[in-house]
């Protein structure tokens, strides 16, 4: 766990995949032909926490959706690569963009399409219910499941091995 934290400490940018991290992987369709997600509230104070510590925050989807376009727009969130099946051509663009080397990126995917970019970050992270083979491949495995509170834990241990933590609470516990 010790190298896991060293790792964690050099983290400037967390990107995260949507369906099966930010949400439960999920997919619910309407009569009307409309998609459907849930996000977990949690997981998007943990985000908003991470970004208020001088952490940056991204999402590089396969899907195209509004509703994480809306999502995101909530969450102040800036850095939005959505209908990337081949996720590294985003990954790379993100990473110059913000002049960042790949020990400084973590990404969080919990399937497949997320291995490429797992494999070339500075830390990689996946949810307690994703496949053996990427639970394998990642740095860390979080305890809790996608969709159920996995970011906000993310979010909360990078903040920890940072000294970050208590600052991040502070406004919150104040009031």
């Amino acid at each position: 766990m010790e190298k896991i934290l060293q790792k964690a400490k050099l983290i400037k940018l967390a990107i995260f995949d949507v369906d099966g991290v930010l949400t439960d992987g999920k997919l619910i369709y309407g009569h009307n032909g409309h998609e459907y997600k849930a996000f977990h509230v949690q997981d998007g104070l943990g985000m908003k926490l991470l970004q208020s510590s001088g952490v940056a925050v991204a999402i590089i989807t396969a899907k195209t959706s509004g509703i994480v376009t809306e999502r995101m727009k909530d969450l102040k969130i800036e850095h939005v690569y959505q209908g990337y099946e081949d996720k590294l051509p985003a990954y790379e663009t993100l990473k110059n963009k913000l002049q960042l080397t790949d020990t400084e990126i973590a990404y969080v995917g919990d399937d497949l399409p997320d291995l490429s970019v797992m494999r070339r970050v500075g830390l990689s992270i996946t949810v307690a219910n994703a496949p053996q083979l990427i639970q394998q491949s990642a740095d860390w495995v979080t305890k809790k499941k996608g969709g159920k509170g996995a970011v906000r834990e993310i979010c909360e241990f990078i903040l920890q091995a940072q000294g970050n933590l208590e600052a991040a609470l502070q406004p919150y516990l104040n009031r």
